[in-house]
């Protein structure tokens, strides 16, 4: 049967709300006398279907099925929010809530306190990192799922909750009374200096406070000594597209363009510039991307490199080009839809194309020329068409039409153990079962000695051991033949065990300091492995060369 054009539908929803909302008459909204009678059609299959099926159809039901399936007709991204979701939505964006500020993980049946956010009411009463949370109230967390702790424990501001804990450590339970404040959902959870003069900031998602957040973390830094910032912005799926701009806004020269959007509308024709005043016009910066720097994400790293701004160095980022607004319904439910793209300032769509409506051949395409850009970037380069091909302020060559590809790009061994272990996260899945059970002795021998911990600590050679046991096990298997292994089965060379044990030694390490002293830790060990970060510190000359082209006396204007 022929589906109904996108063209029709859209308008039509749009009028259905106008006329629920403000009692309007609807045809005065529709653009042709057609739109108003595929309205009407649909408004007739509603009603017998809510009258004569069978059997009673709910509603509500019945409305979310069919906004879900004329969005399914529109671009991969557009997409609907049940009004039961749309709070927990904002409070991600909006980055705060009212709870007991921790960060909790569920450990079999019960719930175990990662940590304590600095400065809420829960590292104020003395709750610590391993308590697990055994009552709320008067009755037993113990089996309820992380959604079920997350209600009983958020609140109203001001409110209290009761809570008790057990307390490993001591093999007691602790009662306390928490008053419910405003907790901040921190969008920057990693910063450190790497050197004397190197600043690492990783941004995981951008929300309203990302931009404070990083000029925070940016002036702690520059106390440090930081002359130079590694800005990651892998796995990042983007957010808030102001976030983004006002970051790019610091490292920019004023007037320069950091993103343009077009879109069906007048008001979605924009062009954003650079303001003068940046924070870090002048400072080299490697930035870098993968396969799940998104969105946002995107316009940051567009806007560095069209400029010569930043060296851009990992993999290809995602390739999400458009700009979604919400509206919202009568329900409270959001229709977060596209209404625009947005171009880097050179003019690339970096959009991965896309039929209307195909999902699989959307992603299949997307991870088809991502391998092919990622493991035969040179072939990747000249299989892009003239028409794709763009030129940076100082002349270098970039590319549109699916993602950005970074300046460097850093090959994954797809084929490697270490990649498997990562991968499967078996080394996150064992330390989670191994932790709880040595978790005292740690504690006592390393306390609050994190600095200590970052620089000495060493995993056992019997808790590698344990961990290859653990590993085999749960999926690995290793063989002496090596026409027997094959990475793609989880098979693989004994011998390579040895070889990966370094690698494998500081993944578990970063996920023992994050049970012992929360999830700032873990990059900062993570990164002394990482094949990305590794390559990307020893490509300092040519950031640097970078960053000299934005003097005051050289600063194209587009």
């Amino acid at each position: 049967m022929k589906r109904l054009s996108k063209y029709y539908i859209l308008p039509a929803i749009a009028l259905v709300l106008l006329g629920a909302v403000l009692g309007v008459q609807m045809e005065s909204y529709l653009s042709d006398d057609d739109a108003y009678k595929y309205l009407k059609k649909l408004e007739q299959a509603f009603i017998i279907i809510n009258r004569k099926y069978v059997e009673p159809v709910p509603s509500k039901q019945m409305a979310a099925s069919g906004i879900e399936g004329m969005l399914n007709e529109l671009d991969p991204h557009s997409s609907y929010i049940p009004a039961e979701e749309v709070k927990a939505l904002r409070q991600s964006y909006q980055g705060s809530f009212g709870g007991i500020g921790i960060m909790f993980e569920m450990v079999r049946d019960t719930a175990r306190v990662i940590t304590p956010i600095a400065g809420g009411p829960s590292e104020r009463l003395g709750i610590q990192s391993g308590d697990r949370i055994v009552q709320i109230e008067d009755s037993t967390a113990v089996g309820l799922s992380s959604t079920g702790i997350q209600k009983r424990l958020k609140g109203p501001i001001g409110s209290d909750v009761e809570m008790t804990v057990l307390r490993p450590s001591t093999e007691n339970t602790i009662e306390f009374t928490i008053e419910r404040e405003k907790i901040p959902l921190y969008s920057i959870n990693s910063s450190y200096m790497v050197d004397a003069t190197t600043g690492y900031i990783k941004i995981d998602r951008f929300a309203m406070t990302t931009h404070k957040e990083f000029m925070e973390k940016m002036q702690a830094l520059r106390d440090q000594g930081m002359e130079r910032l590694l800005l990651d912005l892998r796995g990042n799926p983007g957010g808030i597209m102001r976030s983004a701009v006002e970051i790019a806004d610091e490292m920019l020269g004023a007037g320069m363009t950091i993103v343009a959007t077009r879109g069906r509308e007048d008001s979605m024709d924009r062009r954003y510039r650079a303001s003068p005043g940046g924070a870090i016009e002048d400072m080299p910066v490697i930035a870098l991307v993968n396969e799940g720097s998104a969105s946002a994400s995107e316009i940051l790293a567009g806007a560095l490199q069209d400029h010569d701004r930043a060296l851009l160095v990992g993999q290809r980022t995602f390739g999400k080009a458009l700009v979604q607004k919400q509206f919202e319904l009568s329900d409270g439910s959001l229709l977060q839809m596209t209404v625009g793209r947005y171009y880097t300032p050179v003019g690339r769509l970096i959009q991965t194309p896309y039929n209307d409506g195909d999902m699989k051949d959307y992603y299949k395409e997307k991870f088809a020329s991502y391998d092919e850009a990622t493991f035969h970037p040179a072939e990747y380069r000249e299989s892009i068409p003239d028409s794709l091909a763009y030129t940076t302020d100082h002349g270098r060559t970039v590319f549109g039409g699916g993602g950005i590809l970074p300046d460097v790009v850093v090959q994954p061994d797809t084929a490697s153990l270490e990649r498997f272990v990562a991968s499967t996260s078996l080394d996150f899945a064992f330390v989670r079962e191994w932790f709880p059970e040595n978790e005292l002795a740690l504690r006592e021998t390393w306390g609050e000695r994190e600095t200590a911990f970052l620089n000495t600590y060493e995993v056992p050679a019997p808790v590698l051991n344990d961990f290859w046991t653990f590993a085999k096990e749960n999926g690995l298997k290793l063989t002496a033949d090596s026409s027997k292994a094959d990475a793609s089965e989880g098979v693989f060379l004994a011998s390579k065990v040895e070889v990966s044990e370094a690698y494998v030694s500081a993944r578990l390490k970063g996920y023992i300091g994050r049970q012992l002293f929360g999830s700032h830790l873990t990059y900062r060990i993570f990164n002394k492995v990482n094949p990305t970060f590794q390559k990307a510190i020893t490509l300092w000359p040519r950031a640097e060369k970078l960053s000299t082209y934005h003097t005051a006396a050289a600063m194209p204007q587009r």
